[in-house]
């Protein structure tokens, strides 16, 4: 059928768009540049879609370079800024977006990585505090009341602002004596009603079976029912990504790894005033001053530090307090289900919830030392494992075994002099103006990163007489980095246009929000029907080879750390699946960021040291150490089993040991696969399997402190082979 007069007008229209579209490309071409998504700050700067009021502008961005080389070339050109923020962390990032967003000249500046310190390892909640205002009502503490009062109201803003990093999640307090009822209902009311509006759903009440129906792995003895209430909850590390990311959109100069060495001042007036700071890149060792009407510390732990640079005689405003987490695998909790334990045997609350298809437990609150990297330790893994078989089935087994990670968060808590421990202070927040005009907000949570922000920014004005274009904050309810266009619903869209696994898309639907589609773009065939693209860095994981790249260039990414600790979250996730990516992972930055081999060796080491220590892996190890308490059957089958397998009898296994007993089982497997099963048992890492390194990890299989071993399954060996003594005793140990 003949198109009429306007279809024809569209068709000759479009054959106009189609010769432009083939010229700007055969013009690409000709200069060499391979995809078009190069020339742009972001990919979605390509997007016909109509963006929302208030749409961010796009990243400064430079063909051939990252976006932190052209972060830093700003930072080392720039004669003066407004404000200078030292720390990287949620309070750090939200002062640079607090201030940029009021049209303030702002720079930002990160020792290590963003949210590399406490905000990436909190219990991953955005919360008001039930504990807090339970301590208000009781003590009649009006500024206890207070912070929790602001602490819902932000919790609200920042469920708003960032919906495809945080989300409500229901959280089940158990109840086991008849009269804690009405009295943890009238507590969890009271919370509700302290929200007001901004309350995210209502609490309600079960019987003892809902409760059972709802979270299965229960203690039921003794259970009366339980209280369940709501909290939010975030990926924290994306989430202070997203906040840097969205203040270098407004015009921040944000750079991680670069670190205040010193303090520059100058006479003004007859007053010794801060107009600076002397700044170190850690990657290439370059230092160089940068100036600012104002400094603003907002180091975390790290605070005094920094303050003792300005007056070495003045005195500590923070007690540092460390918080241990472990996480067990997904089936310790419901999918969609929290629990908090108020009644632990020392008094400190507990929450066990379900975080990134994993269970997350903790945390614990004890007194430290500030340190970059601080250590989770065993006793306080274990304080966590006797509370969890608490108020677990009986039939649910608590292995040591079982934790897949562990780490510890240092809490910058403010020091009240009337209060004894740790416990006994509130996470409320400081800011001070030194005598040399020096800003310092220290102490806070993350739910009210936002509010101190806000706070901190007034304050600068006010001493250091900045002017900004607009006289009030704009943070309240301006959206977050990937969050404008994103729905719960987009991962859909992803599958269907770029062929990606179902599990992938919303992963990466939930991670990069509406920046999703960019990485998308990224990926490259499988080869496969199925997905069509996106090669996974570990089968168990959702996580994308491609992703690498998007973290070197639009996410400002340096290290092999930065990517498996805070880009993805394997290093928290599961340190073992971590250990396995990281040769790809190096791989891939040194591809992008050509490194020498020398330097992929270092990365690689650096990366193990920090699965090693911050992410409990050597304890994991440590703990693998329990006596050995067999039979004198059991010695004898395992020494048996021992022989079977050492056909030489050298008095170790070696790889072609265990290549030869996979054989016999039919398994195939490739050389890495080999080492990683070796790997579990030869903690000295000699090559070799001992018979102390074998008992030694049988022993530990039986009591738990290992468990789901490759090895063990590996050198499964008929029992035909094995001929066991009962008279012998020790094998000669």
């Amino acid at each position: 059928m003949p198109l009429p007069r306007w279809g024809k007008r569209v068709a000759r229209g479009a054959g106009v768009v189609g010769v432009a579209a083939g010229a700007g490309y055969a013009l690409l071409t000709a200069y060499k540049i391979r995809d078009i998504r190069s020339v742009f700050a972001d990919v979605s700067a390509i997007n016909v879609r109509p963006k929302p009021e208030g749409y961010l502008p796009y990243l400064p961005f430079e063909i051939g370079k990252t976006g932190r080389e052209v972060q830093i070339k700003y930072l080392q050109e720039t004669p003066e800024y407004d404000v200078l923020v030292i720390g990287g962390g949620c309070t750090g990032s939200g002062v640079a977006l607090d201030a940029v967003s009021r049209g303030l000249k702002t720079a930002l500046v990160e020792a290590d990585d963003f949210g590399s310190g406490t905000s990436s390892r909190s219990t991953k909640l955005i919360h008001g505090g039930v504990r807090y205002l339970q301590k208000a009502i009781f003590n009649l503490d009006i500024e206890q009341y207070k912070m929790v009062k602001e602490a819902l109201q932000e919790r609200a803003n920042l469920l708003d602002i960032a919906p495809h990093l945080s989300k409500p999640l229901p959280i089940m307090l158990p109840v086991y004596r008849w009269w804690q009822i009405p009295y943890f209902w009238a507590g969890i009311k009271a919370y509700d009603f302290v929200a007001g509006r901004r309350c995210v759903k209502s609490s309600y009440l079960l019987s003892k079976e809902r409760a059972l129906e709802l979270f299965p792995m229960l203690k039921s003895e003794k259970l009366c029912g339980a209280i369940v209430y709501y909290d939010g909850q975030h990926n924290d590390a994306r989430m202070n990504l997203a906040i840097t990311i969205t203040a270098a959109r407004l015009g921040a100069n944000t750079v991680n790894h670069v670190k205040c060495i010193d303090i520059l001042k100058e006479n003004v007036d007859g007053k010794e005033v801060v107009r600076g700071a002397r700044l170190k890149d850690v990657m290439t060792g370059a230092e160089w001053n940068v100036r600012c009407k104002c400094l603003i510390n907002a180091t975390g732990p790290f605070t005094d530090s920094l303050r003792q640079m300005d007056d070495k005689t003045v005195k500590p405003i923070c007690q540092p307090s460390s918080g241990i987490h472990i996480v067990l695998p997904d089936y310790y909790s419901p999918s969609n289900m929290g629990l908090l334990d108020p009644n632990t045997s020392d008094g400190r609350v507990i929450f066990f919830l379900p975080w990134e298809k994993v269970t997350l437990a903790g945390t614990t609150d004890s007194p430290c030392e500030v340190t970059a990297h601080p250590v989770p330790a065993e006793k306080e893994i274990q304080f966590i494992l006797k509370e969890i078989r608490g108020y677990l089935d009986t039939a649910v087994d608590v292995r040591r075994g079982d934790v897949l990670s562990a780490w510890s968060g240092i809490r910058p808590l403010v020091v009240d002099p009337n209060k004894k421990s740790t416990q006994e202070i509130a996470r409320n927040h400081i800011i001070h103006v030194s005598p040399s005009n020096m800003v310092t907000i220290a102490g806070g949570k993350w739910t009210t990163y936002r509010l101190m922000a806000e706070e901190t920014v007034d304050a600068a004005i006010k001493a250091c007489d900045l002017k900004p274009t607009k006289p009030t904050c704009q943070t309240m309810g301006l959206i977050l980095d990937g969050g404008h266009e994103w729905s719960p619903t987009m991962y859909i869209r992803l599958v269907q246009d770029f062929g990606l696994e179902n599990e992938v898309a919303q992963h990466l639907s939930r991670t990069y929000g509406d920046r999703a589609y960019n990485v998308g773009r990224r990926c490259k065939l499988t080869g496969r029907r199925w997905p069509v693209v996106g090669k996974r860095l570990h089968e168990d994981y959702p996580y994308l080879e491609e992703e690498v790249n998007f973290a070197i260039t639009r996410e400002y990414a340096c290290t092999a750390v930065d990517v498996i600790a805070r880009r993805m979250r394997l290093a928290f996730i599961n340190t073992q699946a971590a250990f396995e990516c990281l040769p790809r992972i190096v791989d891939l930055m040194a591809e992008e960021l050509k490194w020498s081999k020398a330097e992929k060796k270092a990365q690689f080491d650096e990366a193990m040291e920090f699965l090693n220590k911050d992410m409990g892996r050597s304890v994991q190890a440590e703990s693998r150490n329990v006596p050995i308490n067999f039979s004198v059957e059991e010695i004898n089958k395992y020494l048996a089993q021992f022989k079977v397998l050492d056909k030489e009898n050298k008095g170790y296994i070696t790889l072609p040991d265990i290549r030869r007993q996979l054989k016999s089982h039919g398994d195939k497997v490739t050389d890495i696969h080999l080492h990683e099963v070796l790997n579990e048992v030869d903690m000295n890492r000699n090559g070799q399997i001992d018979v102390g390194e074998y008992l030694q990890f049988m022993s530990a299989m039986k009591t738990g402190a290992v468990s789901s071993s490759r090895f063990a399954k590996a050198m499964e060996v008929d029992p035909q082979q094995v001929k066991v003594n009962v008279n012998r005793s020790g094998g000669g140990l």
